[in-house]
């Protein structure tokens, strides 16, 4: 995608967890500048925001170019959503993937004959999605009378191991006379 990799890091965190539903309505409140976009991690120059107060802290932006384009990600994922014939009132975020892609690189031309790098930083973005399930009570089976006393493959094979050698005289090198 061609956007901040920041900015769209800190959406994709946001939506997070949320019902596909839910997080379209969200995201087009900010593109309205209901509510903000929460900053908690790469936040050093960003400015305070009172509608972040929701979310317990005092940065938060409005990054439409971002908002944007995981709308149109949404949008993608509920399309495939109703081609898999899932519920899509149903349909969880259940993680939001942003990893820095190779950034562009273009020139920019300075005084005195000079030039330096103007690079934009690219990101990849994979939205993972499932139909929540309702939740169904177990039912209690009867304690079996017989508890199984399972033997640790691996402690078991040390201590044969471990007698095996209390047997046989080794030298140890380095160690003591």
């Amino acid at each position: 995608m061609r956007t901040h990799f920041k900015n769209t890091f800190h959406v994709g965190r946001a939506i997070k967890g949320m019902l596909l539903t839910k997080a379209e309505e969200y995201l087009k409140d900010v593109l309205e500048h209901k509510r903000c976009i929460p900053y908690s991690r790469y936040d050093h120059s960003v400015g305070r925001c009172s509608a972040a107060i929701q979310f317990g802290l005092t940065k938060g932006r409005y990054p439409e170019k971002s908002v944007r384009i995981m709308l149109n990600l949404l949008k993608n994922a509920k399309a495939n959503a109703e081609t898999k014939k899932l519920n899509v009132e149903k349909v969880l975020i259940k993680n939001v993937l942003v990893n820095h892609a190779t950034e562009g690189r273009r020139r920019t031309y300075r005084a005195h004959g000079s030039i330096n790098a103007y690079c934009s930083s690219n990101c990849h973005v994979d939205i993972i999605c499932e139909e929540l399930k309702e939740n169904v009570k177990k039912e209690k089976k009867e304690e079996s009378k017989k508890e199984l006393n399972l033997i640790n493959p691996v402690k078991h094979i040390r201590r044969a191991i471990a007698k095996h050698l209390k047997t046989k005289k080794y030298v140890i090198a380095g160690g003591k006379k």
